[in-house]
Parts: structure tokens; sequence; C-alpha cells
């Protein structure tokens, strides 16, 4: 995706910001703000929008639209290696509150758009980010700023204090929407009043699909998207993360080594601009130890955005994902897919999409499990398909029930707008 810029709106449209993990890196998460900006840009065109997030300088750079850090401290997410810095992290915990709470105040609705926000799975602590989710839907409350978490992600973390942080940020939130139901009874789990929240699907269905390209003629190699994450396990595995990474490393290099040894080409996806370290070592040692094999036959081309990972799914055949969002695009393309989960929400949405037994954990992955169910999943490639087509058309008329909601129950009227808005 080229940068994109956004007119200047007419002073008195409706104040609209946008809070999360926002142009740092991950795709899928800045996936799910485009969907939403499309949303926004055919429905309120005179909306003016800022972001409160984690990449201000590349979400300014690629919108046009103003954005300023998540938190006070530059250095929120470095590790402390200092006195200095630690003070200065004790201090930033203090000072978000009213640095949140200033930038909420001047809005009449802060949308959190899609992405894991209430997901505990990966390395996480509960003064990071769930801390500033919780400052940002309190902050909503105390202003009266409608807070508005939309096709979120969650799951049960195992951390006690994480789980309550969390718990009381989703409380605040003045509207909530789960990505699936998995998400929802995550959240009913912790004692959290849900029962009135819907569920709907992920935002990134709601995205434009590029064309797919035809399947590779019969007797020509097909191409085969490999999905790849910087996993490095969760919160339990800190101790031993670069052991679980460099063992997801070598089975996902093994079975490269698979497919092109069996006739098949091979695209190396990326999800987030982490994934390159992934990437680049299966293409190190696919190079030295298939020193005869043509480089066109196992190539990366790191993508910039989501519409980008799904230009490059649309010419291949058949893929096998790891991030959540890799797997979305691939099922949005009605892609034959593999998925190697690291949280159960994988596991919901393959099986939503009819392919339930096409699934693995990325902690248990078995590389000789994994071939047959790519071996499977290849002689079904012409059945698997009509099913997961129904299945979008579903996902995006539901996703436009959401913008519907939204539209005449959280987002203001013209009257409604704060004054001295510019």
């Amino acid at each position: 995706m080229s940068d994109k810029s956004f007119s200047t709106p007419a002073k008195g449209g409706p104040r609209i910001g946008f809070f999360g993990l926002l142009g740092h890196g991950n795709l899928g998460n800045d996936g799910s703000l485009e969907a939403f900006l499309a949303y926004l840009a055919k429905s309120y065109p005179d909306a003016q929008i800022d972001f409160l997030c984690s990449g201000p300088d590349v979400v300014e750079k690629r919108y046009g639209l103003p954005a300023i850090r998540m938190n006070w401290n530059r250095d929120e997410y470095s590790t402390a290696s200092s006195p200095r810095s630690l003070a200065l992290k004790g201090i930033g915990k203090v000072v978000d509150f009213f640095w949140t709470t200033s930038w909420v105040r001047r809005h009449d609705v802060v949308v959190v758009p899609g992405m894991g926000v209430l997901e505990g799975g990966l390395p996480l602590r509960w003064w990071g980010f769930p801390y500033s989710l919780l400052l940002l839907t309190a902050a909503g409350r105390l202003t009266g700023t409608k807070v508005a978490l939309v096709s979120v992600g969650a799951n049960t973390s195992g951390r006690r204090m994480t789980r309550r942080v969390f718990t009381w940020a989703a409380r605040l939130a003045y509207y909530r929407s789960f990505r699936d139901q998995l998400s929802k009874d995550a959240m009913r789990a912790t004692g959290l009043g849900i029962a009135d929240d819907p569920v709907y699907p992920d935002l990134a269905f709601s995205l434009p699909i590029p064309a797919v390209r035809s399947a590779t003629p019969p007797g020509e190699p097909t191409t085969v998207g490999v999905g790849v994450m910087t996993y490095r396990g969760t919160d339990d595995d800190r101790d031993r993360a670069e052991e679980v990474f460099d063992e997801y490393v070598a089975k996902m290099t093994r079975f490269v080594h698979w497919l092109v040894d069996n006739g098949h080409r091979v695209r190396v996806l990326t999800g987030d601009h982490e994934d390159e370290l992934v990437s680049s070592a299966i293409l190190a040692d696919v190079r030295e130890n298939r020193p005869d094999l043509d480089p066109s036959w196992v190539v990366e081309d790191p993508p910039k955005s989501l519409d980008d990972v799904m230009e490059q799914m649309a010419a291949l055949d058949t893929i096998v994902a790891t991030r959540f969002h890799n797997v979305v695009c691939a099922l949005m393309l009605s892609k034959p897919t593999v998925s190697i989960g690291y949280a159960a929400k994988n596991d919901v949405l393959m099986a939503d999409m009819g392919l339930a037994e096409f699934c693995q954990n990325i902690r248990s992955l078995d590389v000789d499990r994994l071939i047959a169910q790519y071996t499977a999943l290849e002689s079904r490639r012409d059945v698997v398909g009509p099913a997961m087509d129904e299945r979008n058309a579903v996902n995006r008329s539901r996703l436009e029930d959401q913008y519907d909601v939204l539209s005449s129950k959280v987002f203001p009227r013209p009257a409604e707008t704060l004054e001295g808005s510019s």
C-alpha cells in the first residue's frame, strides 16, 4: 500500500480518535485500522481524525493525519537498563494519566479498531499496554468521551494482575464488540457482565480484496505461501525465549526444505517487520543447503501493509501461516490454508471457515503432521474454495451491520459534536 493522505475536514465534523499499537510494524493492526478508516470515509467524510498510538511518525506519514505517541516516556517499551530509565518509567506511569486524559477529552469518540487488545498470551506485563488501555477507558468515563472497543480479540491471561487490568479496562468502555465467541467467553469468565455485547468478524474482513489469480495449471510447480512469525513463547517462556524461537525456525525451515524437494515453489510471508528475522534465516539456510536450487524457487518480499500481504497471496496456490492476520488474509482470498496458531483464536477462525482439521498449535508443531495436512488440503483445493467464498460474504455483511450500529448508537449526529472543535 502506498502512503495515503486525507483531506482536512470541515470545521465542526465529529472528532474521532484512534488508539492502539498502530504504525508499529504489525500489519494486522494497521489493516484493522484501514478497514475502519474506509467506513469513516464513506459515512463521516467530515470527521476530524487523529491518533494516540505507538508509531505516530509512521501514521502521520502514511495517512497525513495528526498523531502523538501513546506514552509520555519515549522509551516506555524499551527494557530499563539504568536507574534513570527506571525512574522515567515510574514517572511516566503517573504522567500518562494526564497525558491520556488530555487527549481523550478533545474527542467525541475514541475507537480501538480491532486487534487483540485484550489478549495476554504473548509476553506482556500488566503495567505496559494493558495499563495504557485502562487509562484510555477510564479517561473516557471521566470526560464523557465514548470509547469503543470494536471487534477486539481477548483471551484468559494466566497472569492475575494482567487479567484484572484488562477486565477493568473493558468494563469502562462505552461500546464493546468481540471478533469471535472465544473472546467474548474469555471476558465473561473474568466476571465481566457482557451478555449483550455482540460478536462480529475481524474488521479486516471488510478490506478490499485484490483480484485472485487462477491456480497453477496442472503439471506446473505450485507456489506455496509460508507465513512465519518471530515467536518466542509466552510470559512463562521468558527464560527460554531464544530456545523457543530457534526451535520454531528450525521446524519451519525443515518444512520449506520439504516443499522445494517435492517440486513446490515457496514465497515466505511476514506480518510484522520483526518477522523478517525468521524469513531471512530460512532463506539463508535454503541458499546454503540447496546451492543448486534456482533462487526464484524460494523468495521473500517484506510487505508494507495488509494490502501488500493480500496482493502477494493472490498469486499463491496454498498457504501455511502462523500470524493471525496472515491466516485472515488467506481465508479472505478463499485460499486453501493451514494454520500454525499461537492462540486458540486461529483454531476458532479456521473452524468457522470449515478448515478445523488443518490446524496445529505452534508450541507442539509436528512437521510430519504438517506435511500430511498440507498434502490432504492440496487434494481438496477445488472443494474448500467455494465454501470459503460463502462464509466470506456472510462476514462482510455482518461487518456492515456493525457499522450501521456504530452510526446509530456511538457516533454523534452533527448537533452533538463538541463545540469549538478545530
